[in-house]
């Protein structure tokens, strides 16, 4: 004799909803898990992201100021020669 669908379902139902009920949990789970792996790893790519911006950025104001220090040296030098230039004049103007 067969089992009756109807009498099946009665049976069996409450096992069947409770297991669809924590294969749904397991899966929301699962994805709030593989959500929180994703941001994580958004997180640390950019946190490498920032840290290589950092470094950039350090590496071009380092430059600049080599470069103005440099631009300071030659404006230092020019001066230097103006006033000695400057000097060597006035003195021969008072000798003449």
């Amino acid at each position: 004799m067969r089992p009756c669908a109807s009498r099946t379902f009665r049976d069996n139902g409450l096992t069947a909803a409770i297991t669809a009920l924590i294969g749904g949990f397991i899966a929301l789970l699962a994805a709030v898990t593989r959500r929180a792996f994703t941001n994580n790893a958004m997180l640390l790519r950019l946190d490498r992201e920032l840290l290589a911006e950092r470094d950039r950025v350090d590496r071009q104001r380092a430059e600049d100021r080599k470069g103005d220090a440099d631009r300071l040296e030659r404006i230092e030098t020019d001066i230097r020669a103006m006033r000695d230039l400057m000097f060597e004049a006035f003195q021969r103007g008072r000798t003449d």
